[in-house]
Formats: structure tokens, sequence, C-alpha cells
């Protein structure tokens, strides 16, 4: 029997190692595999790889930089599989690898491991290709390939002695066996094998007859282009019998996307419902999401904890995310693999309520410097501008919203809100009839400054905006900054989350603006983290929190030059 396999298996079992279902199934359709025959075991194959890794592999940055890569017994397992099970004529029984795995856990170190091992030991004419959207990022595994090269003892040991002998000799030295870094791939001449790094190119990809590829990330992979692009590679490894396709991520947040077809296979397959021969997931995940804060459910997906990463990250990590909703989402799909979708609630009620209270005047803040914003919606839909006031450290935001006048009826039966009770609050006015006038707007920002000498020193706006309203401003005088609603906001957004939970921003009583925070979301990139703002379903409004982050961008982008003025 398997010696890693079975002795991981039976860690799993008796709970001295921690995992989730999902590999808990897969390392029993290992092992039931091998009791009933359907696939075999081979030590010598399994052991060679594991031996070889440990020797030659090592790590290239942190901590651990230059020190030898010493495999944990779930890596030892996961390879054990990889090149130890096999088939009726001895070749790999597996070709694709879904390996999903927590942030930090080794991921890069063990598929640069995996691809130098076939690099060097895969035959003649071995093809290993790192494949990711783009370039840098299929330089991270491949970059990390030629350093462990670099400080491997037995290539430095070749590499000296080939140089000893060079300077004897006077003359040409046979090196065809020596590992290279040429400009477009790292290859070694003697055994014509080459490792590539390659973006996304489906039609170049046509010719490709890949010994490994490396898909780097696949979480992150646009949804028609990641699908397509995997399938070529897939498509080129039929001209080679033991062609591996490995697959390494955390989980992410792209919907319809190669993650989600692998998923859907990989658990078809684990719940046994699937003719899948080929396939092998590994998908290292929590089994209870309500407990994602907790450490020991967190080892299920995190198989390197203590190792690679440390419970006090882990901790750290944790103290963040339970503070905000998006950090929580980002703990959910990085560290415990839960995939996320895209859209996601912004604020908690609670910390938004806590900004609400009684109602601001605009008299008590006579002769105050500020910071304005502007959210021009369709010409018959809402419409909202705000300005936010400095004092003592703390910001005041006052806030209004235009609707069309002939339309207001209409849209309270259609938003299920009490628009006309806002308007004997104050809140709201109507403007025009059937579109909305953004002269309104302007007379709104003119009314601060000649009755209340409220002064806007910037204005920020979409800029989608209506120009002529943009330009009657400025004749105004005001100074307008156009501000993009995109992930450029992220700084935004995180800096008014913050003040938020921290009460220091108060908007009064304003009821409408509340229900427009509360309908706000954010979208995460699920490469750079980065945020943009978004509707949290499709029929509500949020143009007073668009306005508000429209406001507190130029205060954030102009603070350096007004800081002083603002602070009244």
């Amino acid at each position: 029997m398997a010696d890693y396999i079975l002795k991981y298996y039976q860690e799993l079992k008796d709970g001295s190692s921690s995992a989730g279902q999902l590999v808990i199934s897969a390392y029993e359709y290992i092992v039931h595999g091998l009791q009933r025959k359907e696939f075999f075991y081979s030590p010598k194959k399994a052991n060679e790889a594991i031996r070889w890794i440990q020797k030659n592999c090592f790590h290239t940055e942190g901590d651990l930089a230059t020190k030898p890569l010493r495999l944990e017994l779930w890596q030892k397992a996961f390879l054990a599989v990889m090149f130890g099970i096999v088939d009726r004529k001895r070749k790999r029984q597996f070709r694709e690898f879904f390996l999903v795995i927590g942030r930090k856990n080794g991921k890069t170190a063990l598929a640069s491991a995996i691809a130098r091992y076939i690099w060097k030991n895969g035959g003649f004419g071995t093809r290993v290709y790192n494949l990711a959207p783009k370039l840098d990022q299929a330089s991270l595994v491949y970059d990390a390939i030629w350093n462990m090269t670099l400080i491997d003892p037995d290539y430095i040991r070749r590499k000296e002695e080939i140089e000893e002998l060079r300077k004897q000799s006077h003359g040409k030295v046979d090196d065809s066996n020596l590992e290279k870094h040429r400009n477009t791939d790292l290859y070694i001449a003697g055994l014509n094998s080459t490792v590539k790094k390659i973006a996304f190119n489906a039609k170049k990809a046509d010719g490709f007859n890949p010994s490994l590829t490396i898909c780097d990330e696949v979480a992150a992979w646009e949804g028609d282009a990641g699908l397509k692009q995997y399938e070529v590679m897939k498509s080129g490894m039929g001209a080679r019998g033991e062609s591996i396709l490995l697959s390494c991520t955390t989980s992410g947040y792209i919907n319809d996307s190669i993650f989600d077809e692998l998923m859907k296979r990989s658990t078809r397959f684990l719940l046994g419902d699937s003719k899948e021969k080929r396939l092998f997931p590994l998908i290292y995940m929590i089994d209870d999401q309500e407990k994602w804060n907790d450490i020991e459910e967190l080892k299920k997906s995190n198989p390197n904890l203590g190792v690679s990463v440390s419970v006090d990250y882990l901790l750290e990590e944790i103290a963040i995310a339970e503070g905000s909703f998006s950090k929580k989402a980002e703990f959910l799909a990085k560290y415990c693999n839960i995939k996320q979708n895209s859209s996601i609630a912004w604020l908690r009620s609670t910390d938004i309520e806590k900004c609400f209270g009684e109602e601001l005047n605009l008299e008590d803040f006579r002769g105050c410097y500020c910071v304005g914003g502007i959210d021009l919606s369709r010409t018959t839909d809402l419409t909202s501008a705000c300005i936010v006031i400095e004092r003592n450290g703390e910001l005041y935001v006052f806030s209004h919203f235009w609707l069309p006048s002939e339309k207001i009826d209409e849209a309270s039966a259609k938003d299920n809100l009490p628009y006309r009770a806002y308007i004997q609050r104050g809140m709201l006015s109507g403007s025009g009839e059937n579109f909305i006038d953004y002269r309104d707007c302007f007379t709104w920002f003119a009314r601060l400054v000649e009755e209340y000498e409220i002064l806007p020193l910037k204005v920020g706006y979409d800029r989608y905006s209506a120009q002529y309203l943009i330009q009657d401003m400025k004749q105004y005088g005001f100074h307008m900054d156009d501000v993009f609603q995109g992930e450029n906001l992220s700084p935004v957004i995180d800096e008014t989350e913050g003040m938020i939970k921290d009460c220091r921003i108060h908007f009064g009583g304003n009821d409408l603006l509340k229900i427009h925070l509360l309908d706000s979301a954010i979208k995460m990139n699920s490469e750079s983290m980065r945020k943009k703002l978004i509707k949290v379903s499709a029929n509500v409004h949020i143009d007073g929190t668009a306005a508000l982050l429209d406001a507190m961008c130029v205060r954030q982008k102009w603070y350096g030059d007004i800081g002083s003025q603002l602070a009244n």
C-alpha cells in the first residue's frame, strides 16, 4: 500500500491531520481504488520525485530563502498521487490536478518544485509551461524555478567543474546538460528541455505539446478567455502519454470561470457522480463557514499552518476581518477557500446607525470651508449632491436629492419609499417635470455660499456628468474635479469605511442617505483586491453614497493643499 498516501489518510481519519471533507473524500477515492486494483502504486516513482525535490529544490523568498524545501506529509501524499499512482500500463493515472489551498501555504514553491523536477527528469524534449493571463503573473513560478536552480549545490558544483575544465582546456567544453537561462525560456540543450512562461493567447497555444502546464491562480482567470485557454492547453496534452495539467489557486470572486468549471467537475467527481478517471482534485476548504474565524476549522484550508503560515498571522487577519464585511469576504476567499460572489455588502447596519442621529443644521456651520460631491443620474432618476464639513476632527455630511416632479409618486411605488415625506423633511426636492433640471443642483450649491457662507473648496463629480452643469459651476467660481467611480476609489472607500466604523462621520437624520448606504456594495478585484462601489441589487439606488465618495475623494486628494482650511 502507498506509504505517504496511507499515512496521510490515516491521520485525516483519526484527526491528527486536519482537512475538510473534500480532501478526505479525495484520499478515500485513492485508497479504495488501490484496494480494488483500479490503479496501482509505484513507490519507486513516487519516492524518486519526493527525494529529488527535497534534495534539489529550495525556498526562494521569505525567512526560509535558500533553505531546502522540506515537504510536509500532505505535500508528500500529493506528490505520491501525482507521480506514484499508475494505470495498468504503468503510466500516470492522473493527468489533471486541481489544488485549491489557502494563501501562504507554499503553493508557488510546490508548483515550482514540480516544474523543476519534470524539466530536469522528464526526458528528451520536455516542455514545461507556466500559464497565466499576463506574463508578469506567469513569471512567479517561472522565476522561482530559475532561482531554485541557482542555489542548488548540484548545479553550482557542475557549473564550477565546467568552468574549471574550460580554463584547463582553453577551448570548448560540453555544457549541454547544464541548465541555462535565455531571454525567452529556461533550457537544457542536451535534453532539448525547456521551461517557458506564456500569457493567454489561444491561437499561439494551438501548437503547444506540453509535458507540464502550470495554471497559476485560476480563480483570477476571467470567464471565457480563461476557459478557452485551459481547454487549448488540455487538448495539447494528447501527444504525450503522461502530460500533467496542474492548476494551483486560492479561491476568488470571478463567476462563470474555469475555476467554477473545475470546482463543478471536482465536486461531482468526489461525490462519485462522474466518469472522470484522469482528474485528481485536492480542495482544502473549511467545512463550516460559521466557524471561519476558528483556528481549528482553519487548519482544514491551511495545511501548512504553523509551517509557512503562522497562527499569529492568521489571528491578526481574523481580527481585521471581524471588523469589516469586505475584509471578511477576502478572508473567506483567500484563507477559507469559500468562493465569494463578486459583490458584497459594504457596511454593517449597526455601524451606519451609529452615524445617524439628530438633524444637522446648516446655520451651525456658517462660514465653514468644505468639500462637495455630485452624482448625476439619468435625467429621469435620482440625483444627489452633498457637502462634507470637518470640525474638531469629525466630519458632518449634508446630503440632498432630486427626483423629476411628475415622477415622484411613480418612483415611490417602484422603490417602496415615501419620497413625498422626504420632500417635507427637506432632504429631497422635485426638479423639472419629467426630467431632472440640473440647474437645481447648481442652485443648491450657490445657496450654501450665498445664504450660509459655506464655501466648498473642491467639488468632485462623476466624469459622465452633464457638462453644462459643470461649466455653470466653474463659471460661478467652484473648483471642479472629475472622479472616476472605479477601482481607483479603493483608498477612499477604505478611509470612509474606517471613519464610519469609528463614528467620525455624522449624517444627521437623513434617512434617504441611510438607505443608499445600506444598499451599497463593493465589487472586489480578485487579483489586486481593489474595490469598486456597486449596488447590492439592480433595483436599488446608491446615488447618495456615490456623491459622498466623490466628496471624500477630492478631500483625500487635495488635503495636503487645503487641509488647514478644511479643518475649520
